[in-house]
């Protein structure tokens, strides 16, 4: 939890003790339905927590925002950035029922009155969003095919409606026919731990 507050200095009461609550929710939860693998729950705000707040220093999402979260797994980066953002609408969606089950247990937990959680497929997925967000679900031109219908095209955020994506390693190859409608943030620019030596915050503008 110190990891967080040493990059995140501006959180309110609650979001520091919903921030304190992530551990043991997912620790109880993991026991249960494996949605972290086992060696990793240890490393959760570091590995999960602000690996998915990399978005967070990248975009500051405008109250009304509505944000979809793809292939969002046990609730990354959806939940912790709804924390961050209480007046943006989160709607998490996974084609695996029992990790969807984790997300509402855990956002019914912390008062997430924010978060919407869907056991479906983005294939099925009509509404439009300000931003489609993921962390590396897929291949990433792959993926901006599955979501561009999901993207409104009226801007109300300081960077473009498109897709916010977390990925790590080497993808030059899958982004080059983007162009310029591309940006690429390293994280470390914002964080000093070498978990986030190969990491990056993709933006692609649809």
């Amino acid at each position: 939890m110190e990891l967080i507050l040493k990059y995140f200095k501006d959180l309110s009461e609650e979001q520091k003790n919903q921030l304190a609550q992530l551990k043991d929710l997912y620790t109880e939860w993991n026991d249960k339905i494996n949605v972290i693998s086992r060696k990793d729950i240890d490393s959760l705000y570091l590995h999960h927590v602000l690996h998915s707040l990399a978005i967070a220093k990248v975009i500051q999402f405008q109250p009304g925002s509505n944000v979809l979260d793809v292939g969002t797994g046990g609730g990354f980066p959806g939940i912790p950035l709804a924390i961050l953002y209480p007046d943006t609408n989160f709607h998490l969606v996974d084609s695996i029922g029992k990790k969807i089950k984790v997300v509402k247990e855990v956002a019914n937990a912390l008062g997430l009155k924010n978060v919407t959680a869907e056991h479906a497929r983005v294939q099925q997925i009509k509404t439009k969003y300000d931003f489609i967000v993921s962390r590396a679900v897929t291949a990433f031109p792959a993926f901006v095919n599955m979501v561009r219908k999901n993207c409104k095209i009226e801007n109300k955020n300081a960077l473009p409606n498109g897709i916010i994506y977390i990925k790590g390693g080497d993808f030059e190859e899958e982004i080059k026919q983007y162009g310029k409608k591309i940006s690429l943030f390293n994280c470390t620019e914002f964080f000093a731990e070498d978990f986030f030596e190969t990491k990056k915050v993709v933006h692609l503008t649809l």
